[in-house]
């Protein structure tokens, strides 16, 4: 006889399993685990409940990853719904290094990592040191760090255009958070 837990946590492991090839829609070459989007899979008091965090709380993208997410378990004959948890607030360190190298392999400067506090929860609010260095966006045609950020917004308001100074072709990158 299967215990109710099992149950659960078999229905878990199958949803997780299905979630696994969901891509984001602005950056289709990427995941929404491997973006840290996709933060839980969990059996709640109304079913089967899938936890998103959005990359910031105006992302457009959202409406459609919920949309990706019902379907996708609709699909599949999966009775549950989604949950916006905006709290902690998604950082790009929650970025796996796959993604990192996806983003790069398509075109996107992968973040900068962010500061964390010792709890590992990134501020809400950083302070550039008087005198303080940006640091440097390596292109990710060609590697050098002769860029320039040319708008603090690029294709998507999480992103910045620059532009190589080396091989002079434009490129987003995303912006730590």
């Amino acid at each position: 006889m299967t215990t109710p837990t099992l149950a659960a946590n078999a229905l878990e492991q199958h949803a997780w399993a299905l979630l696994e090839q969901l891509t984001d829609p602005e950056i289709p070459v990427v995941t929404l685990r491997e973006l840290g989007i996709l933060r839980d899979v969990r059996t709640g008091p109304q079913g089967l409940e899938v936890v998103i965090t959005p990359t910031y709380s105006g992302c457009p993208a959202m409406g459609q990853i919920e949309d990706d997410v019902a379907a996708l378990l609709q699909a599949h004959g999966l009775q549950g719904h989604v949950v916006t948890q905006l709290a902690p607030a998604w950082t790009t360190d929650w970025m796996s290094q796959e993604a990192k190298d996806k983003l790069r392999a398509y075109g996107i400067a992968p973040p900068h990592a962010c500061t964390s506090n010792a709890t590992g929860a990134t501020s809400v609010v950083q302070f550039a040191a008087r005198g303080a260095k940006a640091e440097v966006v390596h292109c990710p045609q060609c590697g050098s760090a002769n860029t320039t950020e040319t708008s603090h917004f690029g294709s998507t308001a999480c992103k910045a255009l620059y532009r190589c100074l080396a091989c002079m072709e434009p490129f987003d990158y995303f912006k730590p958070y």
